[in-house]
């Protein structure tokens, strides 16, 4: 009966192997997943990158121009609005764009559909369509326009309380929640009218718009949110009962 050697491989041997095997679009290591970014145009405002989540303006949405559009893979009809990532670009694997030791913290704001960017935001891909004083924060401009990065989901630090936008007509009310810290991303609304006194379940209309059909108007309103991580907050009487549709209300109600 033959016999056989089996060789010694080392540990690090072993990573790389196994590495070189499941490496993929989007492999993760060390808790880092794999993906591309590229920025759009540069004539655009950079906080003009709200459309399919519904934030008018993420500057006045309190995420300023650290934002980014994500692809249907990560941003999943919507679910995603509001989440953070933490961003570096991977300078192993592209070091004549990339900026060395360097990261960047984005909110989800926006859709990149498929067949846009070279096809770069097609399924399975996981890229992230960023404004472009974020992108330049981890990389330099060039010709390509696109580089490999590294990203994670983090918890969102925003200043100040939520804020609840108003709008909608009549008995269709429709608002629009922003500035959530913690995981970023709202699972569940209620609304609640001074005079109801019960909580009525909220219906995500799109991206962080969030609907209602009863008449409140002319009573003070209270809502609760429950975030993707589980995590709920009342925000009581944060709006008057002088309010009118269009205004922004913030509350002293965080998520951290």
């Amino acid at each position: 009966m033959g016999s056989f050697i089996i060789p010694f491989v080392s540990v690090l041997q072993l990573f790389f192997f196994v590495s070189t095997i499941f490496e993929g679009v989007n492999a993760q290591v060390n808790g880092w997943f794999n993906a591309h970014a590229t920025f759009y145009g540069a004539d655009q405002s950079p906080f003009s990158l709200g459309g399919a989540c519904g934030y008018d303006n993420t500057l006045h949405a309190g995420f300023g121009a650290n934002t980014a559009a994500l692809s249907g893979a990560l941003f999943r009809d919507g679910e995603a609005c509001g989440a953070c990532y933490q961003l570096r670009c991977n300078y192993r694997a592209d070091p004549k764009w990339c900026l060395r030791r360097t990261s960047i913290t984005i909110t989800a704001t926006n859709f990149c559909p498929s067949n846009n960017n070279g096809g770069w935001c097609n399924p399975p891909n996981h890229h992230f369509d960023m404004s472009p004083p974020a992108f330049l924060r981890i990389a330099r401009r060039g010709d390509e326009g696109i580089v490999p990065v590294l990203y994670r989901r983090v918890p969102c630090k925003r200043r100040g309380g939520v804020r609840f936008t108003l709008k909608g007509q009549s008995s269709f009310n429709m608002v629009m929640i922003s500035n959530v810290g913690g995981s970023g991303n709202v699972k569940a609304a209620w609304i609640r009218g001074s005079r109801t006194r019960t909580w009525l379940p909220m219906n995500r209309n799109w991206g962080v718009n969030w609907q209602s059909s009863i008449d409140l108007r002319n009573q003070g309103l209270s809502f609760k949110l429950t975030l993707v991580d589980g995590k709920t907050l009342e925000f009581l009487n944060v709006v008057p009962s002088t309010w009118k549709f269009g205004q922004t209300f913030a509350s002293t109600r965080q998520f951290f």
